[in-house]
């Protein structure tokens, strides 16, 4: 690895992983080291790829754009690694290792920014990992994000709290093994239509809208493909409306006015490729076109969400407003979400002046101020 400049902080930039979303963190990326401030920060980029190897790489933001063709990858290793999963799923070092990169290179980052979405990333695995090498890092820490990436947990401490989360039933592997008939006995309570979601996996992979009971089992195994346990959540009336939370340099969370997004009448829910690939079924409506009131709600209770979990730094609250019911409800809790230039978080902070450039800046400076460690 080259000397670091001393002159400015050192940042070093992950992304990749191996989940699903592995294409949208390199878009993510992409956005992201192009408006760090270069002037200021000294930038290292490092993909993980697919199957986990982590691998220096010399970054150009072109090709690692998202395409309804395809989804950016990070490309497979043509310099030494300086950390990769070994058989078993252990991890383990190469034997030579490059004079780029090594495990101890690490400790020469001043902070780390980990733009990971899903499992192995974003669920606070790679948090631990920082917090056991004592380095700063942007975003949640190790139970905030694993918290919020379990989206029955999430339920479950929401509820604790008393924030409004929705009725949700689990379904472990094992129930589903040996004892199908019951776990349909007790989903039939939730009624129909229900969405069945892998509990651990974003970005709408894996969903499944059901509205009739022979769809279930179907539902459940595309599901249990991505996770082996699954959320089976009530429809929640209204729409979809996401409030973006920043914590400020005094610990407490400040929020964004909420923004929608609009679906043309003919989508059925805002899955994976409407998402990513829809640009002419969906828009984004900043401020959301909802009461006063109960965009004042959804602002107070995004910030207690964010506490509820413990959150740091950043987070993205997705609720279901519908105004007829004068109901406001929480759908998730994202403690990485999406950052591409024209995502929901960094629209939402430029609505309320802040720009992605300075988004960026002020997210590093958190961390920065940040002690490790128990806080």
């Amino acid at each position: 690895m080259a000397p670091k400049d001393n002159s400015k902080p050192r940042v070093l930039v992950l992304f990749g992983g191996e989940s699903g979303e592995h294409g949208i963190s390199c878009a993510t990326a992409a956005g992201v080291v192009e408006a760090i401030d270069h002037d200021r920060f000294e930038v290292v980029t490092v993909g993980i790829t697919q199957q986990g190897q982590w691998v220096p790489v010399d970054f150009s933001s072109d090709q690692f754009q998202i395409s309804e063709d395809g989804v950016a990858k990070v490309p497979a290793a043509n310099r030494q690694l300086f950390l990769s999963p070994g058989d078993g799923h252990v991890v383990s070092l190469p034997t030579q290792l490059g004079s780029e990169f090594s495990l101890a290179d690490l400790g020469g980052f001043d902070v780390v920014f980990p733009l990971l979405h899903g499992p192995f990333g974003e669920d606070g695995t790679v948090q631990g990992l920082l917090e056991m090498m004592h380095l700063p890092y942007v975003g949640c820490g190790v139970l905030a994000s694993a918290a919020a990436m379990d989206k029955p947990t999430t339920k479950v401490l929401l509820h604790e709290a008393n924030l409004p989360a929705g009725k949700w039933e689990t379904v472990t592997a094992g129930q589903w093994k040996h004892d199908r008939a019951g776990v349909l006995e007790r989903l039939a309570h939730l009624g129909l239509p229900v969405f069945v979601k892998p509990a651990r996996a974003g970005s709408s992979l894996g969903i499944t809208k059901v509205s009739a009971a022979a769809d279930m089992e179907v539902a459940i195994a595309k599901a249990q493909a991505v996770d082996p346990r699954v959320i089976v959540e009530q429809e929640l009336t209204g729409f979809e409306v996401e409030c973006a939370v920043l914590q400020g340099a005094d610990g407490r969370p400040r929020t964004t006015e909420p923004g929608r997004i609009a679906m043309r009448d003919d989508v059925a829910f805002y899955d994976y490729k409407t998402k990513y690939f829809g640009e002419d079924a969906v828009s984004l409506e900043i401020p959301a076109k909802i009461p006063e009131h109960l965009a004042s709600q959804v602002r107070e209770i995004a910030a207690k969400a964010f506490e509820t979990l413990g959150c740091e730094g950043l987070a993205r609250v997705d609720f279901f407003v519908d105004p007829e019911k004068d109901s406001v409800v929480i759908n998730e809790v994202n403690t990485m979400p999406g950052f591409t230039p024209f995502s929901m978080y960094p629209k939402l902070w430029e609505y309320m002046g802040i720009g992605y450039s300075q988004l960026m800046e002020e997210l590093i400076s958190l961390a920065l101020a940040r002690p490790v460690g128990l806080r």
